[in-house]
Formats: C-alpha cells, structure tokens, sequence
C-alpha cells in the first residue's frame, strides 16, 4: 500500500503502527548518517534518531507537517543535533570554567593569591620606611648582610643598625598587623 505524505500522516496520527515502523525503516540508516555527519559518533547519532523516532510517536497527533515526512525527520535530526554540540559546549565552557576556578582556587593557587597580595603588602611597607632605614633593612632581610658589614658599608656604628633594623620592623608590625594572621597560616601551610 503506498499512501501519499498527507495520508501517511493522517495514518500515523490514527495510532497506526505498521505506518509508524515503515517510516523507521525507510530512514532510520539515512537519518543516523546524516546525524553522524554532526556528530562524528555512530553511537550519539543513533541515539538522536531514535530520539526523534520517539517523539514523532509520541506527539503523533500534535504535529503538523506541512512539509514531507521526509524532511520533517531531517530537520528534527538536524536542529537535536544543533542542540546537542551546543549543550556539548556549554558543558566543556563550564568544565573549563570549573577546572580553572579549580587551578586558582585550589591548595597552591589559593597560596599563591594570598602570598602576592602579601607579597604586594609587605614592599608598600617597605617602601613607607625611612631612606636608611630602607636601606639597612633591604641589606639585612634580602642581602644577608650581617649587621657589621652593613655597618661597615654604610660606614655606621653597629649599635645604629640594630636601631634601623628595630625601626623598620615596628614599623612594618604596625603596618601589617591586620596580615600577622594571615603570615602564620602560610607558615603552617608550607611546614
């Protein structure tokens, strides 16, 4: 029996099965190809079609086809396919978005956010301190200086650079003390 596309979905909205599983076999193949060539996964466009074939059936007598049956199938292949790659995106912008979230927040990420900012911190003080002060600070703390070769460079007593060293870490004490907190934590988490 052949039967016209309008027949064929006046048929197929009556419950009729036989016209049902003859449309399935005339495009299943076709239609899994077509999807694959979305897709480039067999397994994924199989489970497209079948999920057209499934919703053809059950908004059977919903459905308006105005066109073919033909290219009714086609187009809802097409536009599940669309929605797919495009859920499929969605999903790696989100996994992407979490694994960084992940990378910067995570143990050493979260450390390494924490130590510039006190890193940042730690040189406005520095920078706040007297001239000399600065300086013999910077030659203890960064060069390793002893106190009598910074007094020997700087041509001061000994007693002059235990005062500057004194100086700078009451002031940089009171200027960080919001962050002692903070620099015992990252003590703790790197012993």
């Amino acid at each position: 029996m052949i039967l016209s596309e309008s027949e064929t979905v006046e048929v197929l909205q009556q419950e009729e099965t036989v016209v049902f599983e003859r449309i399935f076999k005339n495009y299943y193949e076709s239609l899994c190809n077509y999807a694959n060539s979305f897709t480039s996964d067999m397994d994924e466009a199989e489970e497209i079609v079948q999920t057209t074939f499934i919703t053809l059936w059950e908004k059977r007598n919903h459905i308006d086809i105005h066109t073919s049956v033909k290219s009714y199938l086609y187009q809802a292949v097409r536009n599940q396919c669309l929605n797919k790659i495009k859920h499929d995106q969605v999903k790696q912008t989100h996994f992407e978005y979490i694994t960084y979230q992940n990378n910067i927040e995570g143990p050493d990420g979260y450390q390494n956010i924490i130590g510039k900012e006190l890193d940042e911190m730690i040189t406005v003080s520095i920078n706040s301190l007297p001239p000399q002060c600065r300086t013999v600070f910077m030659l203890s703390r960064f060069e390793n200086y002893s106190y009598a070769e910074i007094a020997k460079e700087l041509n001061l007593s000994v007693k002059t650079i235990e005062n500057h060293i004194g100086k700078a870490l009451r002031i940089m004490r009171t200027q960080l003390i919001d962050y002692l907190p903070l620099i015992v934590w990252l003590l703790y988490i790197h012993n």
